[in-house]
């Protein structure tokens, strides 16, 4: 007996932009990661080599970001003046994991008596 089962495309529909604010400066994100970025931040981020989560982190940041963002964004992180320690980073990646992980709560659809 042949086990099949075809997971389809995860089409979800409308996308929400996702963007955040630093040194007042907005930079744009993808709507949607693919789960392998997650997988690889999850899994090298808790590295006891400080290289190998540091690469984990950039990664992350290259794939959550568009293009032009990404381009901006490494920019502001080598920018003299403009400090981000390394906290904020954890912070800004902290939020944008909860951003791509989490699925919205949707209950049941409510009907007017009658309907």
């Amino acid at each position: 007996m042949t086990k099949f089962r075809d997971f389809g495309s995860e089409d979800t529909g409308e996308k929400e932009s996702v963007s955040f604010k630093i040194h007042g400066e907005e930079f744009f994100c993808r709507p949607e990661l693919q789960g392998k970025v997650l997988l690889d931040l999850v899994s090298k981020s808790g590295s006891e080599d400080a290289s190998v989560a540091a690469d984990a982190i950039n990664f992350f940041f290259k794939h959550a970001l568009n293009e032009e963002s990404y381009e901006r964004f490494n920019a502001l992180l080598v920018h003299p003046e403009k400090i981000v320690q390394m906290e904020k980073l954890g912070e800004i990646s902290g939020w944008l994991v909860e951003v791509y992980t989490s699925r919205p709560n949707q209950g049941p659809e409510v009907s007017s008596p009658g309907e």
